[in-house]
């Protein structure tokens, strides 16, 4: 999912500092019972209106420690997780990316929930070539996408950068499809919250649904944190459209829908991964019925390759839910613990491990929980699979899954 304009700051200051930390990092490799401790980085928000989200980010990791351990994955080493919590803000990110950067024990990190956070996380990594797996990022300048709706030749901005789920680019243009194509629609408004996720994301929708024969009327905009939507719908409903397609996250957008739904304006509110989460429901109520959400990747629940992940995460007791990105954060995981497996078992430690990790992320190719999991020469997932939500009886019900052509 998600546009940092602090981090562009914050991000080259910390960069600069971390040749002094990597001299005299506090947090060395320790032991635990005669083996090794080594350590996988969470960097997601796990506190504040996207808790649940991050929270089963970091129980995915979690649980893909504990069943490397208990199998006794790698000989000699004891895995251990440590969580950062990124509040969902760029600058936040940087500095958490940082510590973990700091500790030489750290060997991979998976995250972080948001595109504008890990637009501050990534250069960070890559100058200390640290694997980052994103279950969620899905902007599409990460792996340097952008530049091919330019026309321009694809570069890779962050070396040690990887992500296991689609982008924006084909995200939005998936959804439009249904709306036009699928549903019918014939008038749809555009609103997105300003950050790079939702942004990017309602560009692209935007485009494509033109693009399918739809008239798409004059983007509005919100901002984030935003509670009273009254004078949004106030215009929406001059323009009598068919269809709203929000790129942002669930928060506002549940607000917006119920706030909509009130006013008279009976419409489906549409939006990406950064809706499509239980608590959508929860603060929208009766209101979210009949709304729709695109996902990255094929839903956890219909998949074979799930059935015994979900078994365990629920042994496991999370209290908050794998969905939508528990599933992705677990083979993020699983991608560094068998790199490093496998650059451990050539005897690398400190920055030559973390290097020889990065080397072997890149060649992953295994059956994880949400698919095959292998990368392109950008980072990108191979796994260009994408699902529609509908919203009925309180639950998000998968309506359409398939791969955008």
């Amino acid at each position: 999912m998600h546009t940092p304009r602090i981090a562009r700051v914050a991000v080259p200051i910390i960069i600069g500092a971390l040749a002094l930390s990597a001299c005299g990092n506090k947090k060395e490799n320790g032991s635990s019972g005669g083996n090794k401790t080594l350590t996988i980085g969470v960097v997601a928000p796990l506190s504040g209106d996207l808790s649940a989200v991050g929270n089963g980010i970091k129980n995915g990791v979690d649980l893909a420690i504990k069943q490397a351990n208990a199998a006794k994955t790698i000989k000699g080493v004891t895995l251990v997780m440590d969580a950062q919590d990124d509040t969902a803000k760029a600058d936040v990110g940087a500095q958490v990316a940082a510590k973990l950067v700091a500790e030489s024990s750290v060997v991979g990190v998976v995250g972080p929930l948001n595109s504008s956070v890990a637009k501050s996380v990534a250069p960070v990594m890559a100058q200390a070539d640290l694997a980052l797996i994103s279950p969620s990022n899905s902007g599409v300048d990460l792996t340097g996408r952008d530049a091919l709706a330019a026309g321009k030749t694809q570069v890779r901005p962050y070396k040690s950068y990887f992500r296991v789920c689609a982008t924006d680019d084909i995200q939005g243009p998936f959804g439009a499809d249904y709306a036009v194509k699928d549903l019918g629609k014939k008038k749809i408004a555009i609103v997105h919250d300003k950050k790079a996720y939702g942004q990017g994301l309602a560009t692209a929708f935007a485009a494509q649904a033109k693009k399918d024969g739809a008239t798409v009327l004059p983007t509005e905009t919100i901002n984030p944190g935003d509670k009273d939507f009254s004078a949004l719908i106030t215009k929406l409903k001059s323009e009598s459209p068919d269809y709203l397609f929000y790129g942002g996250e669930y928060p506002e957008a549940s607000l917006i829908t119920k706030q909509m739904k009130a006013a008279g304006l009976n419409i489906p509110l549409a939006g990406g991964d950064g809706v499509d989460a239980a608590d959508y429901i929860k603060i929208a109520g009766s209101a979210a019925n009949g709304d729709y959400a695109t996902a990255l990747g094929a839903p956890t629940d219909k998949l074979d390759s799930a059935k015994q992940f979900l078994a365990d995460y629920k042994a496991a007791g999370y209290s908050d839910p794998a969905d939508p990105y528990g599933a992705a954060a677990f083979d993020a995981a699983n991608a560094i613990i068998k790199a490093l497996a496998k650059s451990y078992g050539e005897g690398k430690s400190g920055q030559a491990l973390r290097d020889e990790i990065v080397k072997e992320v890149q060649d992953s190719d295994f059956a994880g929980v949400t698919g095959q999991i292998s990368f392109d020469q950008f980072g990108d997932t191979n796994n260009k699979v994408l699902t529609v939500y509908k919203v009925e009886n309180g639950a998000f019900v998968p309506a359409k899954t398939d791969s955008f052509k």
